[in-house]
């Protein structure tokens, strides 16, 4: 049956610096200028707006966006597609790790 206040998993950014060691899908759903601007190293940049063209190999997906309004929003959609989605909360506003710029 399908839900439509469907619960999605919410990680802390402090449990995901955590994760990042192991082999994670970690999606960064903001703009690809936000991205460039400076983004988790091992995220990869799949604009919000391109979310429904995701294929993604891995079942599990972690989303980040820069509030995690967006990461939301993309991790309900990946859901319906099948995923099972994690979102961020706080976004890249509450990481404290390292971050890159560039692509």
């Amino acid at each position: 049956m399908f839900h439509l206040f469907q619960k999605i998993p919410t990680i802390s950014t402090q449990k995901l610096a955590e994760r990042l060691n192991q082999s994670i899908v970690l999606l960064d759903v903001r703009t690809p200028s936000e991205y460039r601007g400076g983004h988790i190293t091992q995220a990869i940049n799949h604009p919000l707006n391109k979310i429904d063209s995701y294929q993604g190999k891995k079942k599990e997906v972690y989303v980040i966006c820069q509030s995690g309004m967006r990461s939301k929003q993309a991790a309900k959609r990946l859901k319906q597609m099948g995923y099972e989605a994690i979102n961020i909360q706080g976004g890249m506003n509450r990481w404290q790790g390292s971050t890159r710029g560039g692509k």
